[in-house]
Formats: structure tokens, C-alpha cells, sequence
């Protein structure tokens, strides 16, 4: 449907405001009701929930550089607890059915990249950074002119190949692909489960996940990647009561013995604002934190611009409704997750649920952030998902990100080379930054060698300088006799 024909949709007639929440939310105005704002809060909660389960394994399943690990049931509680407030905050403050939670992609970045290099209190420390810094940009208008800095393929090419890293990792996590030993002297780096073929019945539960996930989301299944966690977990808890299993990995699937529990807020406050610059290099860390901005600020953007246009909520011009105080709150967002440890949060792009139930309000976000308190309480049922239930939805939210890669335009070279390294890139060296950088060098060098370099921004000149210090930080280093 476009933007004219929503706009067209809307009530000619507005009815009048039911009582003051009505007025504050411009409930009647918007064309909504009680009941769709209901309806949408508790679809868009459904659609996202497996949040709560996939952010703690893919955060608890990395170590830090001293070899610590994040507590799962801790992980819970930090990230039902942001999810709830920004998305409150959000509902009020922005007035937009968005809700928000840790990202996925930004939480594999803390995980895989960041964490190896510090601490987790220096890792999360940069989570709050980024956050602090994407509010300074929206506040002085610097965010659109970075926006603007970037072309769109290569915007595309970041979220396809952050889906593809997630698909791998799900794979990975699932055991479904593991690693060759380095003895075993093979070019082939890695293999189909562990032996070469698929064993066991913690693989199948993943493949069995896996096919149940992407029919539900064939059949447009609302809530379809939740459906499937809570399917196979319940699958795997049968299967570890009658079968001898030697190992499931980090996660038994079995019945807790309680399933309400008080929340854990261990992790709140525990980060370090500029911890990472006694750990590694300061260009190293410039580089992460402005991966994170880029991961962060850009998913945003078109999200935002993205659930508004659905709702029917763009002005004729396609400006969204309060779009600085949405970005401001976003940015708060990525500082409360950093903060709480539960990785940088931002918008989700799967309030489209919420939206399709006929959210077109903020008061939705009531709902959904409500139901994401309530999951405070939940966490003994929430923390016996084993990681071959929930690796089928990292494979699905690859996919979904996969699909941007149709709008790159593969017959132009200068755009193309550049989205196809960063595409790559990312998941065959196991990094985001890599990507990033590997596309940005690749778009420079190309335009500046068919004398096109005009047409390349100053602050993406400025990133690639930065990104080829970054590649060749260990002969710089040498040179400088910098250890």
C-alpha cells in the first residue's frame, strides 16, 4: 500500500477523543481504538519476546578477554528490564507504536568482537559511548548528515551481511556446522555437525526448528519465530527426559522447579565508560564504537521511517511525527542497554506485528513494554531454552535481513564490488568491522580510480583512512614500536 493510499485510508471524520488518554495519544485522531492499541501491543510483544531468550545466549555464550561470562538468568532480567522502560518511554515520549530491545547484530558485535578484547564493564562501557554519542549527533543535526554520507547500497550491504553473520552463528551454536581441528591439516575450515555428518538428537531438534520456523514464517504466521523457540524447547525438554543425551551444550532443557522468580539486577551499572582505551589501541577503539554507531544508527532510521510509512503516520512531505525526540529516545535506549549490560537496544522493525493489528499509537507500547515486565518475573521458564532451539530463529533473522539485498544494484561495479565484499566479508572472517571497513575501502578506491572521487563524502573519506589504519595496525605498530 503506499504512502498516498494510507493517508487516503484515514477517517475523513475524526471522532471525538473517548477521555484525556485518548487526547494525550491521539488515539481517535490517528483512526485507532483501545482495542487495535490492545491488540497491537500484544502482537508486537509476541512477534519480539524471543528477545528475552536469544540476547542472553548469544551474550553468555562469549567470554570476555580475562575468560568471564555473563549470567544468563542476570541477562534476562537486564534485558527484559530495558526492554520494558524504553519501550514505555518510547510510547509516551515518541508517540509511535515502535518498540525497542537489544539489538540483534549489535549484541553478536559485543559478543564476538568487542568482549574478546576487554572487559565486559569496558565492553558494555562502549555501549553506553555509542549511545551518548548518537544523541550528541541527533541533538546537533550531525545524524542526517552522516545518513547522507553513506550510499544507501552500502546500507543494504551492511544489514545483508550482519544477517548472513547471524545465520552463521546459529549454525555454529547449533552444532549443525563446527570447526575443523587446525591438526587435521584440511583446506576445508569447516564441516556439517561434528564428524562430517549430522548426529545426535540436539541437531535434529535444530533442524526440525528450523524447518517449523521459515513454514510459520511462509505462512505469514504472526509470532512465527517465538512459536518455534517455545515449540522446540518443549520438544528438546521431552527428548532430554527419554533419551540419553551427553550434552546440549550451555543449556539442559528441563523443567525448572520454579517458574516465577525474583529478577536478578546484578549486571545493572556495571560498565566502564572509558575502560576500553587501557585494553587495546585507541583507533581499535574508535573503529568498534563507530561500527556500533553505524549498526545502531542506520537499522534505526529505516525502521522508524519504515513502521511510520505502514501505520500511515508520514506528513505529505514523509516526515515521521516527532522525529527528533523518536532518535533522541532511541540513542537513550542504546545508553540504558550499555548500562545494564544486556548490549545496545534499539528500535524493532518487528512492530510491523503491532502495526498490522492496527497499532497506530504509542499506547501500544504500554502493552508491550508492560508484558515485557511481567517477563521479569518469568526467568526460571525463560533460561531452559537450549541453544539448539533458539539457533533456528538466528537463521531466520538472517534471512530477514537477507531479503535487502535486492535493492542493490548489481550491474554497477562501483556499487556492487563494495556491497559484495562487505556481504562477504563479515561472515568468512567471523566480524562486522571487517565487513564495514572491506566495503568503505572498496567504494573509495573504485570511485577515486573511475574519477568519481568527488562524489564520495568527506566524512566516508574520513572513515576509510581510519579503517585502512585499522587493517594495517600490526606493520604500523611495528614501524612506531608501539606494543
Amino acid at each position: 500500500m503506499s504512502e498516498t493510499q494510507k493517508v487516503t485510508d484515514r477517517p475523513s471524520a475524526v471522532p471525538p477523543a473517548e477521555n484525556g488518554v485518548d487526547r494525550f495519544f491521539k488515539i481517535s485522531v490517528r483512526g485507532s481504538t483501545f482495542g487495535r492499541e490492545i491488540r497491537g501491543g500484544f502482537a508486537t510483544f509476541f512477534t519480539m519476546a524471543y528477545i528475552l531468550v536469544l540476547n542472553p545466549i548469544i551474550l553468555g555464550s562469549a567470554k570476555d578477554k580475562f575468560g568471564h561470562q555473563l549470567d544468563a538468568v542476570q541477562l534476562t532480567t537486564a534485558t527484559a528490564l530495558v526492554a520494558a522502560v524504553m519501550t514505555i518511554i518510547m510510547g509516551v515520549g515518541g508517540n509511535l507504536p515502535l518498540a525497542l530491545a537489544a539489538g540483534l547484530g549489535l549484541n553478536a558485535v559485543v559478543a564476538f568482537q568487542i568482549a574478546p578484547l576487554m572487559s565486559w564493564d569496558d565492553a558494555m562501557g562502549l555501549i553506553v559511548l555509542e549511545g551518548l554519542l548518537i544523541c550528541v549527533l541527533v541533538v546537533t543535526g550531525l545524524r542526517e548528515a552522516v545518513m547522507h554520507a553513506i550510499p544507501q547500497p552500502l546500507k543494504q550491504a551492511i544489514s545483508v551481511g550482519i544477517g548472513l553473520f547471524i545465520a552463521f552463528i546459529g549454525f555454529v551454536d547449533a552444532g549443525f556446522v563446527t570447526r575443523i581441528p587446525d591438526v587435521a591439516q584440511t583446506t576445508v575450515p569447516v564441516q556439517l555437525g561434528g564428524t562430517g555428518s549430522l548426529s545426535g538428537w540436539p541437531v535434529l531438534v535444530f533442524c526440525l526448528g528450523v524447518l517449523l520456523t521459515v513454514g510459520l514464517l511462509a505462512r505469514k504466521v504472526k509470532g512465527a519465530i517465538l512459536i518455534s523457540i517455545v515449540t522446540m524447547t518443549i520438544v528438546a525438554i521431552i527428548i532430554n527426559s527419554t533419551a540419553d543425551i551427553k550434552s546440549w551444550g550451555l543449556t539442559t532443557p528441563k523443567v525448572p522447579d520454579d517458574v516465577v522468580a525474583s529478577p536478578d539486577f546484578g549486571l545493572l551499572g556495571h560498565f566502564s565508560l572509558f575502560g576500553a582505551f587501557g585494553e587495546t589501541s585507541a583507533i581499535t577503539v574508535v573503529l568498534l564504537v563507530f561500527t556500533l554507531i553505524l549498526s545502531d544508527f542506520f537499522d534505526t532510521m529505516g525502521t522508524v521511517v519504515g513502521i511510520s510509512a505502514e501505520a500511515g503516520l508520514l506528513d505529505e512531505e514523509g516526515q515521521v511525527p516527532n522525529l527528533g525526540r523518536v532518535l533522541l529516545i532511541d540513542g537513550a535506549a542504546a545508553v540504558a542497554g550499555g548500562a545494564a549490560s544486556a548490549s545496545s537496544s534499539t528500535s524493532y522493525i518487528e512492530s510491523a506485528a503491532g502495526v498490522g493489528e492496527g497499532a497506530r499509537t504509542g499506547f501500544a507500547n504500554l502493552i508491550t513494554g508492560g508484558l515485557f515486565a511481567l517477563a521479569l518475573f518469568l526467568t526460571p521458564l525463560l533460561t531452559i531454552v537450549p541453544l539448539q532451539a533458539a539457533a533456528p530463529a538466528l537463521v531466520a533473522v538472517g534471512f530477514l535481513m537477507m531479503t535487502q539485498v535486492k535493492h542493490i544494484d548489481w550491474d554497477r561495479y562501483e556499487i556492487a564490488i563494495p556491497a559484495f565484499l562487505t556481504i562477504a566479508v563479515m561472515p568468512f572472517t567471523y566480524s562486522i568491522t571487517n565487513g564495514i571497513g572491506a566495503g568503505f575501502l572498496a567504494y573509495v578506491l573504485i570511485k577515486s580510480v573511475l574519477g568519481k572521487a568527488k562524489e564520495v563524502h568527506w566524512l566516508l573519506w574520513g572513515a576509510s583512512v581510519l579503517f585502512l589504519v585499522y587493517f594495517a595496525i600490526d606493520p604500523i605498530e611495528q614501524l612506531f614500536n608501539v606494543k
